[in-house]
């Protein structure tokens, strides 16, 4: 009686989660248009800034250079060059943030970044690197939006 019971109760249960059809929600339109693959994914650079070698810029200057720093990756991102960009929090490794480019070429990438102030007056270096990632990637920037109270 008791597994009579236990298969009452649980069998329903295990139905609906085992029994769930897969269905696909692929849409070629989107894909193509964020230039995907046939896994979704598509190639981007990736760039680790760190502290550059320039350690005699005043605090004005740094100030200055970081406002151009930061309006820079607002103009590489409405231009669709920037995927994403955020800082580190503070560590030992002299890491200070990252840019992910919707980039084909670290060449193409290497243009982008030379546009930034704190790179340009050193007080950030730019690694890069290529990276293979979800082409929903390049769609993060438009939910941001969304969900960034601060700029109401």
């Amino acid at each position: 009686m008791k597994n009579l019971m236990a298969v009452v109760v649980f069998l329903p249960f295990y139905m609906a989660v085992f029994s769930q059809e897969k269905s696909s929600v692929y849409d070629e339109k989107l894909a193509k248009s964020l230039n995907a693959d046939e896994r979704g994914m598509k190639k981007y650079v990736f760039c680790l800034l760190k502290t550059g070698s320039n350690t005699t810029a005043t605090k004005e200057e740094t100030q200055k250079l970081f406002e151009g720093h930061m309006n820079n990756i607002g103009r590489l991102a409405k231009e669709g060059k920037l995927v994403v960009a955020g800082p580190f929090m503070k560590n030992d490794r002299n890491y200070r943030g990252i840019y992910i480019f919707n980039a084909n070429t670290i060449e193409e990438a290497q243009e982008f970044v030379s546009t930034d102030p704190a790179v340009q007056s050193k007080l950030l270096e730019a690694e890069l690197t290529m990276w293979y990632g979800s082409a929903a990637l390049q769609e993060t920037l438009k939910i941001h939006e969304k969900i960034d109270k601060s700029k109401r």
